[in-house]
């Protein structure tokens, strides 16, 4: 604990290969910039420079690069995305409520895109929170394709039907106050939680270019920060629990992302799974991780996939994507069926969470209030 107080709030992280990340000196903005521009032009894509820049002090610092490097972090082609599934619409003003209910159709479409072609997938109450960040950020048709990878990678413990591999990944976090109040932290990505957006950006930043159990470490390094606040609680756990499930807004976020990296270097998540006595149980996120990680490494900059796209033609480009159906045309029934909307299936999603809609629009207006010129370009 002491070891990790001693950390300074400034240091740098790097992103290594196995999901770790090493210290850097922390270097000017403009000298970022420039490596993360670079980064992006060079062939192959230089992957471990935006993992160091993600993960070092203050992310990726703006969303026209997170629109850039997020997609690069899941090995994902720009020139070779889903088309909008629903209605084209345009937001402009304040979150209205006509735009409040675009905002809502389009994230219900976007996790009924991503659903209907894996089955084995299953929506969990919190998806929508990743799926929410990802739109207001990014924009839709990146959302589908960037969500589609991560609910088969990074969160793909939690769509299983049952909660037995979420609670496995729980275990993980070794705290004799239990770990139910970090749930929400897991499986939303801390989107459920933070009210201030670009906090919940710059926790996607990290996670994006670190290993799938990186959100557990997060919340270690939490409850570890909020230690006194803990010992000075009434020694009752439902009172502990209710100090803990709720984040306080100020915390020193860079140093807590630091802290957790030293906490990942010094305990790796096959340790934890010792220490911790866990009952062996294939976790699907971290037994694909390496091979997903190595997969990254051999991306082509955008310039020369713009260039091979307009080569070969689109309808070349994408027959051996899983989403050809999407770009040229779906079955007419099932176009009908899936773009107009299946009302049924919809209020299925929505009544999930009985407080979906609310969290949503949370979220939305805090994204709106910060930076709502960055927002209305996306729609």
């Amino acid at each position: 604990m002491n070891r990790l107080k001693k950390k300074k709030q400034n240091a740098g992280v790097e992103v290594n290969g196995n999901g770790s990340v090493t210290r850097e000196p922390d270097c000017g903005r403009k000298q970022k910039l420039a490596e993360i521009h670079q980064a992006l032009i060079n062939d192959p894509v230089d992957i471990e420079t935006l993992r160091r820049a993600a993960g070092s002090k203050g992310g990726l610092l703006t969303d026209e690069l997170r629109r850039k490097v997020w997609p690069k972090l899941l090995n994902i082609n720009v020139y070779d995305l889903p088309h909008k599934p629903g209605r084209d619409s345009l937001m402009s003003g304040g979150m209205r409520a006509s735009e409040r209910a675009v905002l809502q159709e389009q994230m219900i479409d976007i996790i009924l895109e991503v659903l209907k072609y894996t089955p084995q997938l299953h929506y969990y109450q919190g998806y929508h929170d990743v799926a929410v960040t990802l739109l207001l950020v990014v924009g839709e048709r990146m959302t589908i394709a960037m969500l589609d990878t991560l609910s088969n990678h990074h969160l793909r413990d939690f769509m299983d039907p049952t909660m037995d591999s979420t609670k496995h990944i729980l275990n993980y976090l070794i705290a004799e106050v239990g770990t139910i109040f970090a749930l929400s932290w897991l499986i939303t990505w801390y989107g459920h939680v933070l009210s201030d957006f670009k906090h919940t950006m710059r926790l996607y930043d990290f996670f994006l270019a670190s290993h799938p159990l990186m959100p557990i470490y997060l919340a270690a390094t939490i409850v570890l920060h909020r230690e006194k606040e803990v010992k000075k609680t009434e020694c009752d756990m439902a009172m502990v629990h209710h100090l803990l499930s709720r984040i306080p807004q100020d915390l020193p976020y860079e140093l807590l992302i630091g802290q957790a990296q030293d906490l990942f270097d010094q305990y790796p998540p096959s340790l934890l799974a010792k220490r911790a006595a866990l009952q062996p149980r294939k976790s699907l996120s971290i037994s694909t991780f390496q091979a997903f990680q190595l997969a990254t490494l051999h991306q082509r900059p955008d310039s020369i996939l713009k260039r091979l796209t307009k080569a070969q033609g689109s309808s070349t480009s994408r027959q051996a994507s899983r989403y050809s159906g999407l770009e040229a045309a779906l079955p007419q029934e099932r176009g009908q069926l899936w773009g107009k909307g299946n009302r049924m299936v919809k209020m299925a999603v929505w009544g999930l969470s009985a407080t979906l809609g609310a969290a949503v629009f949370a979220v939305a207006q805090t994204a709106m209030d910060w930076g709502p010129e960055a927002l209305l370009q996306l729609f």
